[in-house]
């Protein structure tokens, strides 16, 4: 057989290799980063913590036990208990819960309603983008904090009032629930705060966008501009929004313990790692766990979701990766 014809039978013979995909390629780069899955293991035990924590915690978060408090760790109290005799464990497992679940929403809504305006803003183009540029630049020339801090404490006694009234007339008791009120006022803060630094990231991308072939192709075959959005920019801007999205948790679980700390986020009887300092700084010198604890948790939390955003982003962004 001539060399020309076994090249041939080869050629045949050899069976067409499947083209890898950007999500797969993305993948494999993430599971190499050592740092990135120690974070992911960290991530994953605070979210089983959050969800089955409540039911899985040795007592009540809100049970108080006068002839145990301030309590050092011990056997029937692994983490020992605070002034009010309540075990800490349980308030901890019952403060990722907060913590997730204030991160998780505020986030979304941060980045619902600033990937929705940053869209529009990049694909419109006229006074409409500047419209909302300038109003993204009035939110961002106050610190974020400060004015999360600002919005929860002006809005909490009219809400509140206005909640109680509603309670009255109707007799629903979710109006009376002052716990899952705090979670609304901190969910519109933070969202209130952030939403400009999504808007601002998602224009960049859509600006970055818009002129490709594939968006020229729809706009020549008579796509409308919502559906250019949603089909062709808005997925191949997910990217850089995951990233983002994911490494701001840390982020906004800081700010919502910050808010706690300072008395205008998550109030008792709920709990939250920040309220839990708070309560814990005047006997801090004798029984320095109470502070220690949640901070610890609460520094743990944050670097686990700052490393994993990280590894996101250089997962995703191989361009921006020092490897």
């Amino acid at each position: 057989m001539s060399a020309t014809a076994m090249g041939k039978v080869t050629t045949l013979a050899t069976p067409p290799q499947k083209p890898r995909s950007l999500w797969g390629d993305a993948f494999r780069r993430l599971i190499r980063n050592r740092m990135s899955m120690f974070s992911l293991v960290i991530v994953v035990l605070v979210l089983v913590i959050a969800i089955f924590g409540p039911a899985l915690s040795p007592y009540d978060y809100t049970k108080q036990d006068i002839f145990n408090t301030s309590q050092p760790p011990s056997a029937e109290h692994w983490l020992g208990t605070d002034e009010l005799g309540r075990d800490i464990l349980s308030r901890l497992m019952w403060g990722a819960r907060t913590a997730l679940a204030v991160a998780l929403i505020s986030q979304g809504i941060s980045y619902g309603v600033g990937a929705l305006l940053g869209a529009i803003s990049a694909y419109s183009g006229t006074w409409l983008d500047s419209f909302i540029m300038r109003m993204a630049d009035i939110f961002m020339s106050f610190p974020h904090l400060l004015l999360a801090v600002f919005v929860s404490a002006t809005i909490r006694r009219p809400i509140a009032d206005g909640a109680y009234e509603i309670y009255q007339q109707t007799g629903i008791e979710i109006f009376r629930n002052t716990v899952m009120l705090d979670y609304l006022i901190v969910f519109g803060a933070l969202a209130l705060a952030s939403w400009p630094w999504a808007a601002r990231l998602i224009r960049g991308q859509i600006l970055s966008l818009r002129e490709e072939d594939y968006v020229l192709a729809a706009r020549a075959f008579g796509a409308t501009r919502w559906q250019i959005i949603r089909w062709h920019l808005m997925p191949n801007a997910v990217g850089p929004i995951i990233v983002a999205f994911t490494a701001g948790f840390g982020g906004a679980m800081l700010a919502e313990s910050s808010l706690s700390y300072l008395g205008v986020g998550i109030r008792p009887p709920g709990a939250s790692w920040g309220s839990m300092i708070n309560e814990s700084l005047v006997g801090w010198r004798m029984h320095p766990h109470l502070v220690a604890m949640p901070g610890i948790v609460l520094a743990i939390c944050v670097f686990a979701f700052n490393m994993f955003g990280d590894g996101l982003n250089d997962a995703l962004n191989p361009r921006s990766s020092k490897g």
